[in-house]
């Protein structure tokens, strides 16, 4: 049993299993391991060390079978050339006092993929061990990543809890993942994402970096300042997903204004918020039949005024051709008489040049729309997260593609 134990730990000489104590009550096991008298050990480059006294130290392993398994054991502690006292590192011990690598790499996946609340419960570990884990594996895995290479970025925030509380995500478009997450929504969140990558700091001027070649994000005031003063290379681009959700709501209000007159609107907000391409079979039935008794009513007009601009993103071919599609839709969208059509049409205006250039980039933030959407259904499954710090380690542990296996030999994603 002992030699089993020994193969299954990857226990090594001068270690070997003293005693195993298998207590049936409590099923609990516990293997216990010592080191041969006399023997010598390298620290830090240095060898032939002798032990100055031991410490015993305990970790949680996996279970065996339906019973836990710890492993107990006496750890040498050395004196060093310099005449300092240090404690050994075991092969065996993991990134959080008390588990060992194996235990993590169980760990690991079972909170990439349950709320951490539940995973406490199966295994019956306390939450703030486990967030201290996942802290210390992504930190850890962030710290040995290189962005020299990174150029194509996508800026989008996503709340955190409720109220007014945001966190503002950046990703790498070209491998769609995470590459940095930031408290707030401000500018100050651009000044942040420098700090991670290749940049300059010149005394009382602010960070900038050159790097970043290409940005996607919607048309906040305060993103915009913030790439313009840290990312001065950048060229910006204004997502598509952003701007139709603007038409959107333009076309919501011009809708529930009217309802107030007209009785036949009410109870059809989404078929005026949704593409005719996604109705169902009732929506489409619907959507005709009113369309053919009331098609002259002004939510029928602001309709296919949101149709007409979805359609230039697929009619051009070129950048001349788009900027010509949009100055028609523009002249169409501000004689509408529709004041919230109007009102959005100025906003397209005055963001003009960010707008056009998606058909030099075609940039958008479908990607970044697919991750936040994940990162809100397991902020939903945990059911919120009381600290930003611990959403943000979720945010990084199940959209940033970190590898783990750097830090945990033993560590395969499921």
């Amino acid at each position: 049993m002992k030699d089993l134990f020994t193969a299954a730990l990857h226990i090594e000489s001068p270690f070997y299993i003293d005693y195993l104590d298998f207590d049936t009550a409590n099923k609990r096991l516990d293997v216990h391991v010592s080191f041969t008298r006399g023997s010598k050990f390298c620290y830090d480059g240095e060898c032939d060390l002798s032990v100055h006294d031991t410490r015993e130290k305990r970790w949680q392993h996996l279970n065996f079978f339906e019973n836990e398994c710890f492993i107990i054991a006496k750890v040498p502690r050395v004196i060093t050339r310099s005449g300092r006292v240090v404690t050994l590192p075991m092969s065996w011990e993991g990134t959080v006092s008390g588990f060992t690598l194996l235990f993590e790499a169980l760990l690991l996946p079972l909170l990439s993929n349950m709320p951490v609340h539940k995973v406490s419960k199966l295994t019956g570990i306390y939450d703030d061990k486990l967030w201290t884990l996942l802290t210390k594996y992504v930190e850890k895995s962030r710290s040995t990543e290189d962005f020299s290479d990174l150029e194509v970025v996508g800026i989008d925030e996503t709340s955190c809890k409720k109220g007014h509380n945001y966190v503002t995500l950046f990703v790498d478009l070209k491998e769609r993942r995470t590459v940095h997450v930031s408290e707030g929504k401000g500018s100050d969140t651009i000044a942040s994402f420098c700090e991670i990558i290749p940049h300059k700091k010149e005394e009382d001027m602010p960070i900038e970096s050159d790097c970043i070649k290409q940005v996607s994000c919607d048309m906040s005031p305060s993103f915009i300042s913030g790439v313009q003063k840290h990312l001065p290379k950048a060229s910006i681009t204004f997502d598509k997903f952003h701007i139709m959700k603007l038409i959107n709501e333009a076309v919501d209000s011009v809708r529930r204004t009217e309802c107030k007159e007209e009785e036949c609107l009410k109870g059809h907000r989404y078929l005026f918020l949704s593409n005719q391409d996604n109705y169902t079979k009732k929506q489409e039935e619907s959507f005709n039949d009113l369309k053919i008794s009331h098609s002259k009513l002004k939510s029928f007009r602001a309709l296919r005024i949101r149709e007409s601009f979805q359609d230039i993103y697929s009619y051009a071919n070129t950048i001349e051709e788009f900027e010509c599609l949009l100055k028609q839709w523009y002249y169409w969208a501000t004689h509408s008489r529709l004041e919230p059509i109007k009102k959005v049409a100025k906003t397209i205006k005055n963001h003009w040049n960010g707008i056009v250039k998606w058909m030099d980039t075609k940039l958008n933030n479908g990607i970044l729309e697919g991750l936040n959407s994940i990162v809100q259904s397991a902020k939903r499954r945990a059911r919120g997260f009381r600290k930003t710090e611990n959403f943000i380690t979720m945010i990084y542990l199940i959209t940033g593609k970190l590898d783990f296996r750097k830090i945990n030999k033993h560590y395969r994603s499921f």
